[in-house]
């Protein structure tokens, strides 16, 4: 049998076109900048070939050390990190910095993948539950204390692994309903008025759906009302303090959540300004684009940034709605592929740890491409292999390449 059977072509290769793709763009940007993503390609590589060449069993082994690891590195950010942009979340070395929370993920993938795949882990089980919350709550509070909103929630990818390990959907509605308060509680702005008349109107539709669905399980045990009520409570809770919380944030969070509201061009000269050359610069773009290193926004360097959060607003001008379409269906197709060879994984440990990846790929990608179109608040989430950085860029290349050695060890074992 040749050595490369069971390397997975197609998931590589949609590796490979991205990141080449897209240093073709940050060298649009900027020359120097493409220089360097070129040589932190190169790195990536080469770290790469030392994980396919190294046994699969290692990642599972040393999950735990690796986890500590990055927990460390985030709490370290408190006392040797370097402020950059107005968050502590880099350290600094020489001309090089590096991004931590980009690599704790790392660990938080594997330390899961670990636990869950262990003969004694139950989801449904108070134990198992409470474990798997602390293995991913706690880098979770250390990125919020940073504090790195973006990349907390991005942490809310490994509950997708964890839906797919058996948690229960309901997690999910409940999340949703507590952003869909604390947004509509401060669009409106007056937490009375919310309380008594909005929140009364919340609780009789919402209520009513969930006492429907579940009256003949309450008839045999009226105690299973109280998670619901309890839920209730906490949301009456939240739409009256969110607007307090809101007006205790910075100047420039709070304008990054009403652009969402009131628009770009109210705020052009503050939290706006890149929204608003971001729209300019992909609606410029037309169908085709106006050809490589042509855009006038992007040559212009009208958008700050432009070479790494909002990087896809150089690829709309550039390359128009066909390149634009054809970037994103190559990003669907390849974490489709990756959510697919999870699913045919025999270990669990591979497949949780795929679903953690590509979950995390599919977070960043989707609240990127919402924030550069003005539909997500701006919170510094860069484009998976696309964005400028050698940290974000690396610690995507090592999840790619654990996974796809993971992948190639399944399908060449006996077992």
């Amino acid at each position: 049998m040749k050595w490369t059977e069971g390397i997975d072509k197609i998931g590589l290769g949609l590796y490979f076109l991205l990141c080449v793709f897209a240093i073709a763009n940050i060298y649009s940007v900027d020359e120097g900048l493409g220089k360097k993503q070129l040589l932190f390609f190169g790195i990536s590589i080469f770290v790469g070939i030392i994980i396919f060449f190294s046994r699969s069993k290692f990642f599972e082994n040393m999950s735990g050390i690796i986890y500590i690891g990055g927990v460390l590195m985030l709490a370290g950010l408190h006392v040797f990190g370097t402020e950059i942009l107005g968050q502590k979340n880099w350290y600094k070395f020489g001309s090089f910095t590096m991004q931590p929370v980009e690599f704790s993920k790392i660990g938080v993938a594997l330390m899961l993948a670990n636990y869950v795949s262990s003969a004694d882990f139950n989801l449904h089980n108070r134990k198992s539950l409470l474990t798997v919350l602390a293995i991913i709550g706690i880098p979770a509070i250390t990125v919020l204390s940073i504090p790195d909103v973006g990349s907390l929630l991005v942490f809310t990818a490994f509950f997708i692994a964890l839906y797919r390990e058996g948690l229960s959907g309901k997690l999910f509605v409940v999340g949703g309903l507590f952003a869909a308060v604390f947004l509509i509680a401060n669009y409106l702005n007056d937490p009375l008025q919310w309380s008594l008349w909005y929140f009364t109107v919340f609780i009789l539709v919402i209520g009513g759906i969930w006492f429907a669905f579940n009256a003949a399980f309450l008839r045999k045990n009226i105690y299973n009302l109280l998670p619901g009520v309890a839920i209730i409570v906490l949301l009456a809770g939240l739409s009256v303090i969110s607007p307090i919380i809101f007006e205790k944030l910075p100047k420039h969070q709070q304008e990054r959540v009403e652009v969402l509201y009131k628009g770009e061009r109210e705020f052009r000269d503050t939290s706006g300004y890149n929204l608003l050359y971001s729209k300019t610069a992909i609606g410029s773009g037309g169908l085709t684009g106006k050809g490589y290193r042509e855009g006038s926004v992007t040559q212009g360097k009208f958008v700050p940034e432009q070479e790494t959060d909002y990087i896809f607003c150089t690829v709309g001008e550039e390359w128009g709605f066909v390149g634009s379409a054809i970037l994103v269906l190559f990003y669907l197709i390849y974490i489709g592929r990756i959510y697919y060879l999870s699913e045919q994984q025999k270990p669990v440990f591979n497949r949780v740890f795929g679903y953690c990846f590509a979950s995390i790929l599919f977070m960043h990608f989707s609240i990127n491409l919402g924030m550069v179109m003005g539909l997500f608040p701006t919170v510094g989430i860069p484009l998976p292999y696309f964005s400028y950085g050698g940290s974000s860029l690396l610690a995507f290349s090592i999840m790619t390449f654990i996974f796809f050695k993971l992948n190639y060890a399944d399908k060449n074992s006996l077992v």
